[in-house]
């Protein structure tokens, strides 16, 4: 029981140490990340898309 409340004490103590970012931060890194899933979503369907085609059309022999 000791380590469980030291151990937790420690992980306060390490909170308190931590430099949490601002609220404008916060959603700045929101939106770039939301941004690069819709590009990488876009990169990823296209990709696809030519990948189908193309075994579609090497299969349609």
């Amino acid at each position: 029981m000791n380590k469980a409340i030291s151990f937790l004490n420690e992980v306060k103590a390490e909170l308190k140490k931590v430099t949490w970012p601002t609220k404008d931060e916060l959603v700045g890194s929101i939106i770039i990340v939301c941004i690069l899933v819709v590009v990488f979503a876009l990169i990823l369907g296209g990709m696809d898309a030519i990948f189908t085609a193309f075994i579609k059309h090497l299969t349609s022999f």
